[in-house]
């Protein structure tokens, strides 16, 4: 997400530079590159207008500090701006309400609420440690009912069953009802996509909210139709009382003008950012965060939350006090690394929260990551395809021992000899961690493992 805008902005913000004094004349020109930056995100032009007098009202005469120069000082208030349009922190859900709290799913056709639901359940249950039911009233698509059940059996949390011969208020009351009897926290509602300008299908959801009273009433868009996602979240929003907005698809949109947008026009909160597919790709909005990753700054506390969630403690601790111990770093040791990193979403996922590195073209970036994921998908097919001895002792490893490890990975038998020589590289980093600065040295040694090296930094 934000690839094009971070790619403009950083440009751009690199042009106020070698002045004492931030004056109108020297940020003119650098204002105009942000308000075309923003509108070519798609952000709304209202919004733009708003954002750009802002920055300028709070940059002009600002004396820089020694600390700073002049370019620092213009991202930081930059940064301070984005920060303030987009809703300053992090909302979180209101589930303070005699249980069950009712979460109740709004949005159009084909936004992703069905799989949102699925993935505010297992957020709920992981993270915040809550029981979970879930219910569909949709009754217009069999399917999406269907699909709910599916999720809610892989999560593990509560199905309540309905039908399409059922009416939609009669299916979220009797779920209520259920999760009482059974004392759970939380009820997630989903319903039908619907069309703003549908008389009657409005008409049904204010029924259901008024039936129901949800302490949140969520609504689901896809942050791929850009500033249409914010006026549409408006126009549900005059017809029923929003207390937040879900951004989908945000994996998919290199622009993002509908999470700079959403929350001037509505006045609601971004609470989620759906980030792809898996049912665990839901992260909670943090204002200050995106603002950071879309000037290039990176998001280095969504990435330790991302290893907290997804790495394997229990082994992480055992790899330390075998390298203590001296006994090495093995290929089933960087197997499981590579394995840790698909867990937390790739190099995809990784390089995205990543602060920009000496200014990188993201471009290029982009190319590097897909030939390094490719790269490290190679591998892992090639060390599942050594016996559990050459793993741990790839010494043993002989000409006729790579030619059958390459036949059983499908790759070339240079490509087992690379890995085998890059595995040597990584025990003799890991080495080096502990030493004085030995974690500059590991970073520089890891650019034999990415096609062209790592970027300088």
């Amino acid at each position: 997400m934000f690839e094009n805008l971070t790619d403009r902005l950083s440009q751009t913000l690199r042009q106020v530079t070698g002045k004492a004094k931030l004056t109108e004349d020297n940020i003119k020109d650098t204002l105009r590159e942000v308000r075309m930056a923003l509108l070519e995100a798609d952000v709304a032009l209202p919004v733009v207008k708003d954002f750009v007098n802002r920055i300028k009202e709070r940059a002009v005469g600002t004396e820089v500090s020694k600390s700073l120069t002049p370019g620092q000082a213009f991202v930081k208030i930059v940064q301070a701006e984005l920060v303030e349009l987009m809703g300053a922190a992090n909302e979180d859900l209101a589930l303070n309400a005699a249980p069950p709290a009712v979460i109740l799913m709004a949005g159009l056709q084909g936004a992703g609420k069905t799989t949102t639901a699925g993935k505010l359940a297992r957020f709920l249950k992981e993270r915040k440690k809550k029981s979970v039911l879930v219910v569909s009233a949709d009754v217009y698509r069999p399917a999406a009912i269907k699909q709910l059940e599916t999720l809610a059996s892989d999560i593990g949390v509560t199905f309540f069953p309905s039908d399409t011969s059922q009416k939609p208020v009669a299916i979220a009351e009797a779920a209520i009802r259920e999760a009482k009897l059974k004392f759970i926290d939380v009820v997630i509602v989903d319903t039908a996509g619907r069309l703003h300008i549908d008389a009657d299908m409005m008409d049904e959801i204010k029924q259901v909210h008024a039936a129901i009273q949800p302490v949140e009433t969520l609504f689901v868009v896809d942050a791929m139709t850009g500033q249409d996602a914010a006026n549409t979240a408006k126009a549900f929003n005059d017809a029923l009382p929003l207390t937040g907005v879900v951004l989908t698809k945000v994996d998919g949109d290199a622009r993002g003008g509908a999470a700079l947008s959403v929350r001037a026009i509505t006045g609601k909160p971004i609470k989620f950012l759906g980030m792809g597919e898996k049912s665990e790709a839901l992260d909670p909005f943090h204002p200050d965060r995106v603002a950071s990753r879309i000037l290039g700054m990176g998001d280095v506390l969504s990435l330790i939350e991302q290893a907290e969630q997804n790495m394997d403690r229990e082994k992480a601790e055992k790899l330390a006090k075998k390298i203590k111990k001296g006994k090495g770093f093995d290929l089933e040791d960087f197997r499981d690394q590579l394995q840790q990193m698909k867990n937390m979403g790739g190099l995809g996922s990784l390089m995205d929260k990543l602060p920009m590195l000496g200014g990188v073209n993201l471009a290029q970036m982009g190319n590097a990551q897909g030939a390094a994921e490719k790269q490290f998908k190679q591998m892992e097919a090639i060390i599942n395809s050594m016996t559990p001895a050459e793993r741990r002792d790839p010494e043993v490893i002989s000409g006729s021992r790579k030619r059958r490890i390459a036949l059983g990975s499908g790759t070339q038998v240079q490509d087992v000899g690379r890995l085998i020589k890059q595995h040597k590289q990584m025990q003799k980093m890991m080495k080096k961690v502990t030493a004085k600065g030995g974690m500059a040295k590991m970073m520089r040694g890891m650019g034999s493992m990415f096609p062209g090296g790592m970027p300088k930094m």
